[in-house]
């Protein structure tokens, strides 16, 4: 058996990123960045206020209390053209330019009312530039906001769009083929004939693919008869940048999907993985194009996606971390592994961080997966000890 970094860096080694092209930011939700954005502009564009007051000279307020003529009101939006006197004020509010002239904003709650029409008497004193953003104090024109390589989000996008920028180049949406094998699967919502089962890795797979970020074609599940698999895959294959297959990964006689794909005339790297679940496993070539084959057992399905297709993924999606993303947690429970092969424990985590298995770790238990947040690693013949820190993998 081979080791899963030796696979991966096999099914990861011919793959690049994608083509990049230039979408609207109002579009680019997901994606990855191919070149870095810069500013188009200071934020904040100009000094402004960092909350409801009054506009000040701080020199104004060496002694207090201290009446001050309020001349104007600015709220966002607007802008005061006059500059500020000694001894006069300009009723301000969260976000609105700084008046020309102030160099301090006395909070409203620091103000009384004056007897005099037009004035307020300021109750404390204010530092030079106290409640005042200075322009470009968060981000320069001209400078780079977020790097290549790096996935747009909420945050991302929001800087983005503060900076004044409308469009980004992203790498393309990789689209991921799904083709699942077998002669026993009927669609969820059927009557089920003796021997048959619910198809249910094709929802499975798409889902997580697409959870981060790709495009999935679904394709008609297939039966196990050589000459529909060798027609399915002849469509599916060169219609997307990489396809899935689930089911057949396997040596046993009604598993075909092998001895199909040599038929096209692709090169198949075969090699059990050495991790449980989901020892079978392959990977094929052709015509430039990639393909991963994945057990039919639904467990080891979804965890060999989430240890060799997530990545494959990113690669194609020009993301920096191809990794799975993994998050500390400590061991509620001993974790023992007897096997030669290393075990990806599901498990499930608490909100402190709390560590523990979410079931039954047989390889066709949804339920335990369903249950599941992130994976455990236990090495061949080895025990984690409760209290031990780990590294729990996500998805």
């Amino acid at each position: 058996m081979r080791s899963l970094e030796a696979v991966r860096t096999e099914l990861l080694a011919p793959l690049t990123p994608l083509p990049s092209e230039i979408v609207p930011l109002a579009e680019a939700s997901g994606r990855v960045v191919a070149e870095a954005p810069h500013a188009t502009t200071d934020v904040p564009p100009a000094d402004n206020v960092a909350m409801d007051g009054y506009a000040v000279r701080a020199a104004d307020l060496v002694e207090v209390p201290r009446r001050l003529e309020v001349v104007g009101r600015v709220a966002p939006g607007e802008h005061f053209v006059k500059a500020i006197q000694t001894g006069q004020a300009v009723r301000v509010f969260t976000g609105a330019p700084l008046p020309p002239g102030a160099d301090a904003v006395l909070m409203q709650e620091d103000t009384v009312v004056s007897e005099t029409p037009g004035t307020i008497v300021a109750q404390d004193k204010v530092k030079p530039w106290e409640n005042v953003r200075f322009r470009g104090e968060d981000v320069s024109a001209k400078s780079p906001l977020v790097g290549a390589g790096i996935r747009l989000g909420p945050a991302q996008l929001g800087l983005l769009g503060a900076a004044g920028v409308s469009s980004i180049r992203v790498y393309r949406r990789p689209r991921i083929g799904i083709l699942i094998t077998g002669s026993e699967l009927v669609p969820p919502g059927q009557p089920l004939q003796p021997g048959q089962i619910y198809e249910s890795n094709g929802i499975m797979l798409a889902e997580l693919i697409r959870s981060v970020g790709a495009e999935v074609v679904q394709f008609p599940t297939v039966r196990d008869q050589p000459e529909l698999l060798e027609a399915s895959l002849r469509h599916a294959w060169p219609s997307v940048d990489l396809l899935v297959t689930s089911g057949g990964a396997s040596v046993g006689e009604p598993d075909l999907v092998r001895s199909c794909i040599a038929q096209l005339g692709a090169t198949v790297w075969d090699g059990e993985v050495s991790l449980k679940p989901g020892k079978p496993f392959f990977s094929a070539g052709w015509n430039g194009r990639r393909l991963t084959g994945l057990p039919g057992n639904p467990v080891s399905a979804f965890v060999t996606a989430v240890l060799l297709v997530l990545p494959a993924v990113r690669r194609l999606q020009g993301l920096a971390a191809e990794g799975p993303p993994t998050t500390p947690g400590i061991l509620t429970e001993t974790m023992t592994n007897g096997d030669s092969r290393r075990h990806f424990v599901r498990v499930a985590t608490d909100s402190a961080g709390h560590v523990r298995s979410s079931g039954v770790q047989a390889s066709h238990r949804l339920s335990s997966l369903s249950s599941a947040d992130g994976l455990v690693e236990v090495p061949p013949k080895s025990t984690l000890a409760a209290g031990t820190t780990i590294s729990v993998i996500r998805w």
